[in-house]
C-alpha cells in the first residue's frame, strides 16, 4: 500500500513568485554551480534560515543548557567549512547561500580538480563514480565536512581513476561561463545605451536634412527671379534695337 507517512516539503518556496532581483540572482546561482532546478537553492536556504532562527534564539537565552547548544550549534558549523572556529553567534547571521553551496560535494569535485565542470562534476556522482572515503554518495548536494575533503576520489573499479582517462583531460584555458555571461549583460547593456545615444543625434541629423532643401529652395528663389528680371531687360533691349 506504499509509506503510510505523509511525506512533506523539507524547505520553504519564496514568499512571492514575481521578484526580478532574486529570479535573476537564482539564475546566476543555477549556472555558476551547475545546478538542476531552483529547488536545490530553496533547501539550503531553509537550512541556512534554520541556523539563522536557532543562532537568534541562543543570541537572547541564558543558561547553561543555551551555553552547550551554543557550543554545538558553533562546532557543527566550523565542521562544515561555514565558519572558523573563533566565530561568534554574530556570524552565524551573516551566512550567504553562497557560502553552503561551495561545500556542496558537486562543488568539492570541481575544486579537487576531479571533473572538468559542475555539470560533469553531477554525472560523475550520480553516475556512482566518486566514493567519500570508503562510501559511494550519490546525492550531488551532499554537505562535505573538512575532515572529508581530502577524502574524496573516484572509485577504485571506476575508469575515472586512471589519470590518462580522456574525461580527465585538463580543460582549455577559459574564462568561467559565469564571467561569459556578465561579460555579455555588460556588452549588451553598453549597446543599448549606445543606441539610445545615437536615436538623439539620428533625429537631430534627419531633422536638419528635413531643413535644409527649404532654405536651399528659399536661396534659389531669388536667383531664378533676378534671371527672369535679366531676361525681360535683354528682352526689352533687343525690341528697341530693332525698333
Amino acid at each position: 500500500m506504499g509509506d503510510p507517512r505523509r511525506i512533506r516539503r523539507k524547505f520553504l518556496r519564496p514568499g512571492h513568485p514575481w521578484q526580478k532581483e532574486r529570479i535573476e540572482q537564482e539564475k546566476m546561482l543555477l549556472r555558476e554551480f551547475g545546478l538542476r532546478r531552483k529547488n536545490e537553492i530553496w533547501k539550503h536556504q531553509t537550512t541556512l534560515k534554520k541556523f539563522a532562527g536557532q543562532a537568534k534564539k541562543l543570541i537572547a537565552a541564558r543558561g547553561a543548557q543555551a551555553e552547550t547548544e551554543k557550543r554545538q550549534l558553533m562546532t557543527k558549523l566550523a565542521s562544515l567549512g561555514l565558519l572558523e572556529q573563533e566565530a561568534d553567534l554574530d556570524d552565524v547571521l551573516s551566512l550567504d547561500i553562497r557560502d553552503i553551496l561551495s561545500r556542496r560535494l558537486q562543488t568539492q569535485v570541481v575544486e579537487k580538480g576531479l571533473a572538468r565542470t559542475h555539470k560533469q562534476a553531477r554525472q560523475f556522482i550520480t553516475h556512482r563514480h566518486i566514493q567519500v572515503g570508503d562510501t559511494i554518495v550519490t546525492s550531488p548536494s551532499h554537505l562535505i565536512r573538512i575532515s572529508q575533503e581530502n577524502s574524496i576520489s573516484f572509485i577504485p573499479r571506476s575508469a575515472l581513476a586512471n589519470d590518462d582517462h580522456p574525461e580527465r583531460a585538463p580543460p582549455a584555458k577559459e574564462t568561467p561561463t559565469v564571467e561569459k555571461d556578465i561579460e555579455k549583460v555588460e556588452k549588451e547593456a553598453k549597446k543599448k545605451v549606445a543606441k539610445k545615444e545615437e536615436k538623439p543625434k539620428k533625429e537631430e541629423k534627419t531633422k536638419e536634412n528635413k531643413e535644409e532643401p527649404v532654405s536651399e529652395k528659399k536661396k534659389t528663389e531669388p536667383s531664378q527671379e533676378k534671371k527672369e528680371e535679366k531676361s525681360d531687360e535683354k528682352k526689352e533691349k533687343a525690341s528697341e534695337d530693332k525698333q
